[in-house]
């Protein structure tokens, strides 16, 4: 029997390719009247926050961003912005080619699989579209969860759903976050995706102290499932 039940991945910039700020952004700071760069400058801060659903729905969240940058656009305007920010989201968010492979082989290995992801209120709703959405036995999320990596709920709640103790479950992400960290001190393995796409990544919270092992290619993840001999390369290096 294999030493894991189940592997974890983060979602941005795991499953999926690297992610950066598209033009649906702009369209939606301009629906709201709301200068880009301020708009983006506001987003970023407060991301965690966001994350963590502290501002209430989606159109609150605007709203509140809104008034940091001064703004205020009519519920009209609201409304529209919010579903143009569902769908720059959507059209920034492209999975790796080897994304759904990976997790079919995982599964026909007897593993179950999951997501846990810091993320506002859109992943949620286009998540399903994805080709990956029947491969997930659990998607944590923060923005329902109210917290965001590296807490230790979003870990345990996945490993509760699962029904598994945390020592049995394999943690994957890119290292925002400080998840790598937070995996390991909630119980679990973690191993870093160091794919060398990932500089161009939007990421916050790096977890620039890890020294645990690394993967280049998310598939490799399929080799350390098998105790087949992978090269693992120490972060960093």
């Amino acid at each position: 029997m294999p030493r894991f039940q189940a592997v974890l991945f983060d979602f941005f910039g795991t499953l999926t390719r690297p992610v950066q700020r598209g033009s649906g952004h702009r369209a939606t700071a301009e629906l709201l009247g709301c200068p880009p760069e301020d708009f983006v400058e506001v987003l970023d801060r407060s991301f965690y926050e966001r994350a963590c659903g502290r501002f209430g729905n989606a159109e609150a969240t605007l709203r509140w961003v809104c008034e940091q940058a001064g703004v205020r656009p009519s519920e009209e305007a609201l409304r529209a912005a919010v579903a143009c920010r569902q769908r720059a989201i959507r059209a920034d968010t492209r999975l790796r080619v080897d994304a759904v492979s990976t997790l079919r082989a995982l599964r026909d290995r007897g593993m179950r699989t999951g997501v846990i992801s810091d993320c506002t209120h859109e992943l949620p709703l286009f998540l399903p579209e994805l080709a990956v959405a029947p491969l997930l036995d659990v998607r944590i999320f923060s923005i329902q969860v109210g917290r965001c990596k590296p807490d230790p709920a979003l870990y345990l709640a996945a490993c509760a759903r699962l029904g598994l103790p945390p020592r049995d479950c394999l943690y994957v992400g890119d290292g925002g976050s400080q998840e790598l960290t937070g995996a390991q001190q909630a119980g679990l393995t973690a191993v870093r995706l160091a794919a060398p796409d990932l500089v161009d990544h939007l990421v916050f919270g790096v977890d620039s102290g890890w020294v645990g092992p690394a993967l280049l290619t998310l598939g490799e993840v399929v080799g350390l499932i098998d105790s087949t001999p992978v090269t693992v390369h120490v972060a960093g290096q």
